[in-house]
């Protein structure tokens, strides 16, 4: 009972939200309250201090992505580090047509793990004293918001407490593919988004948007006067040495040694290929406008690792400012039950593991790419994945890199 417990904890996780533009916003008034039986109790796993990350266990990491390419996926990397051992394992092909064989040295999308490198400029930026958690939107972006909202605080987009909406576009994956090339501006991608009234009180309840993150990129480029991008590029990808990491902008391409992504599709769709019992779409080159600084960044298994292990070292955010990446706010998520306790600190989640140990991270989907980086506070264990999935955003298709998930961190 215990692990299925822990297993849901870590679903709700690893299920990472929409990213991209075509996220259905919510109305402005919850919906009215479920019967029992439709709502479970909230999945609460208590973590055990005393809790110590096993050896690494190589076999689970194997039959965690063994049998690729399949239905579900066509490539894996995966990359345990840390104290307690080490294992890197690939599987799949690189290419559908050619049936190049997958290599751990490409670069991927890393999705909304893109919020993580957000929230820490960010929080630089508290640290230089430029920016207050506490300080308003309205403040530092006056005019973005609607007069109607309430005050915004910094802090509250971080950590997903703001009640910011998200954009209403269409939200079928058809309109995705014939729009993946279209080039979206922030300021754009906001205003569409506060169209629509707040959805709750700022600070009251946690729903995790991209508003957010694209609100914290316009107050990076306010402050600095300069680029999300070269902020993020000479404040953190530079010093901590990520040289196969970079903001794409509008380019739709991925430069380098990478993995076609690919998204499974019903017959019938155009530019579709055959691919086991179904079809495919080829989705490697498509515009990252629409996620902008919540989800855009380019990476490879090894600069996310190096990031994790600098992140959590205080090597890239100050001690002092690093604390509300490990916070999750006494709040309860904004949903139609209302009884699930908030999981995200500011930029990464909390995750209850079987046996109680405690881990911090992020996922991340685009269409053919599911991400994800996580480890122990206090670095005895690192994951870093990518998922070359059939269909990264449907929940279903989470249960490989679920699965990862566990074998990295209980074996």
């Amino acid at each position: 009972m215990k692990l299925s417990v822990a297993c849901l904890a870590l679903a709700t996780l690893v299920a990472a939200a929409p990213a991209y533009a075509a996220t259905p916003a919510p109305t402005s008034t919850p919906a009215p309250a479920s019967t029992p039986s439709a709502c479970p109790p909230p999945a609460v796993v208590q973590p055990d201090p005393d809790a110590a990350v096993p050896p690494v266990d190589a076999a689970a990491l194997r039959q965690s992505i063994a049998g690729l390419p399949a239905a579900d996926a066509t490539a894996a990397i995966v990359r345990v580090g840390g104290t307690k051992g080490s294992w890197t394992g690939v599987t799949g092909v690189a290419d559908l047509v050619t049936k190049r064989k997958a290599s751990q040295h490409v670069r991927f999308r890393v999705g909304s793990v893109t919020k993580m490198f957000t929230t820490a400029v960010v929080l630089q930026l508290v640290a230089e004293g430029k920016i207050s958690l506490n300080g308003t939107v309205q403040d530092y972006l006056p005019g973005l918001l609607p007069d109607a909202y309430p005050d915004v605080r910094v802090g509250q987009l971080l950590n997903h407490t703001s009640g910011l909406p998200s954009p209403d576009v269409p939200d079928t994956f058809d309109w995705v593919y014939q729009t993946r090339f279209r080039t979206w501006t922030p300021k754009e991608y906001v205003a569409l988004a506060v169209r629509n009234p707040i959805e709750f009180a700022p600070g009251t309840r946690q729903h995790y948007v991209n508003t957010n993150t694209f609100v914290a990129g316009l107050l990076i480029e306010k402050v600095t006067g300069r680029s999300y991008e070269h902020e993020v590029t000479s404040r953190v990808l530079r010093p901590v040495g990520l040289h196969d990491s970079y903001l794409p902008g509008v380019s739709p391409r991925i430069r380098g040694p990478h993995h076609k992504g690919y998204q499974s599709v019903p017959a019938g769709f155009d530019d579709a290929i055959p691919y086991g019992a179904g079809q495919v779409v080829d989705m490697t080159e498509t515009s990252v406008t629409s996620t902008w600084a919540s989800g855009d960044l380019i990476s490879t298994a090894a600069d996310l690792e190096k990031f994790l292990k600098a992140l959590f070292s205080g090597k890239v955010v100050p001690p002092a400012q690093l604390e509300p990446m490990f916070t999750v706010p006494d709040v309860m998520m904004y949903d139609k039950c209302g009884n699930q306790p908030a999981v995200y600190t500011s930029g990464m989640a909390k995750m209850v593991l079987p046996g109680g140990i405690v881990a911090y991270g992020k996922t991340g989907a685009r269409y053919g790419y599911a991400a994800g980086v996580g480890a122990t506070r206090d670095l005895s264990r690192t994951l870093v994945y990518s998922v070359n999935s059939t269909d990264a955003k449907a929940s279903g298709q989470n249960q490989r890199t679920l699965r990862i998930a566990l074998a990295a961190f209980t074996g």
